[in-house]
């Protein structure tokens, strides 16, 4: 599909499927991703599973805009300016968040990481839903050795930047992989903005002036 302007019968298709509770493999602004409708907890938790991902590490909220993102996180006066000077890019914030975000996406500090895209296929898939995309970089999955039990166990690895390379490793359990060619291949930047400071929890592709 074309990355930068994608056909609205395929944005409905995709969509249709997130609202049947499917996942999907999306193109965002720095890697491929996986992604389901926020209000689907049996997606969630399949979206979980299938990433092989700790229970205590919750996913972030793909959203469209500012005044989406102000539904989901308390968003300070301080919040609202780095948010102005970011946003959309390839950012992840870490805010206080408000009673709309689903219970199972909670940390028990009651933080919420949100995300706005700069990447036409993502924001045209959360546009089009009119809710939240729970996201999650799409990445290799890499066995090694639990030493406390003993077993071998899948983890996360590097992020995917190919859609052949998402339905090697995902396609099984996925409605949709949406192909808008190679992508840089690199993460986000995660930003935690809850003390009206800047913390960065972890540096990607995304530089934040002044730090």
């Amino acid at each position: 599909m074309d990355g930068q302007h994608p056909q609205p019968r395929t944005v409905g298709l995709a969509v249709q499927a997130l609202g049947d509770g499917e996942i999907l493999g999306y193109p965002s602004d720095t890697t491929y991703a996986l992604g389901c409708d926020a209000h689907q907890r049996r997606a969630v938790e399949r979206l979980a599973q299938l990433k092989h991902r700790d229970a205590k590490k919750p996913f972030a909220l793909l959203v469209a805009d500012l005044s989406d993102l102000a539904r989901y996180a308390q968003v300070s006066n301080f919040a609202y300016r780095v948010l102005r000077q970011l946003a959309p890019g390839p950012f992840t914030f870490v805010l206080p968040a408000t009673r709309l975000v689903p219970e199972l996406l909670l940390h028990r500090r009651r933080e919420v990481g949100l995300r706005i895209p700069d990447a036409p296929v993502a924001r045209a898939l959360v546009l089009s839903l009119g809710r939240p995309l729970v996201t999650t970089t799409a990445t290799a999955l890499e066995e090694q050795l639990d030493g406390g039990r003993g077993r071998v166990v899948r983890v996360e690895g590097e992020p995917l930047n190919d859609a052949t390379e998402v339905r090697d490793v995902y396609g099984h359990a996925l409605a949709q992989v949406l192909d808008a060619g190679p992508l840089p291949g690199d993460p986000s930047t995660v930003l935690s903005l809850m003390a009206d400071s800047i913390e960065v929890i972890r540096q990607g592709v995304g530089m934040v002036p002044g730090l």
